[in-house]
């Protein structure tokens, strides 16, 4: 059994950025943990969270619950975006 935290950061509704944190972890693996060779996936982590976090504030500050959206609800959120 996975640790509370572990379990929170592999959850699709509590994180949105499983698949970038997973790209970037499989990038270290396959190039010996070089991380200038993952400089990209980083990136696209660190867009993921902001990106995430401002909507989440947001929310916070207009009294909307849950404060991160569910991950059905991020990805009608993503395609009504284009």
């Amino acid at each position: 059994r996975m640790p509370r935290h572990v379990q929170q950061l592999r959850d699709h509704d509590l994180n949105p950025c499983v698949a970038e944190t997973d790209a970037s972890r499989k990038c270290m693996d396959d190039n010996n943990y070089n991380k200038d060779m993952c400089t990209a996936y980083f990136l696209k982590y660190k867009s993921c969270r902001k990106f995430w976090h401002d909507i989440m504030m947001q929310r916070r500050r207009n009294g909307v619950k849950p404060e991160m959206p569910s991950a059905e609800e991020r990805k009608k959120m993503l395609e009504s975006m284009g």
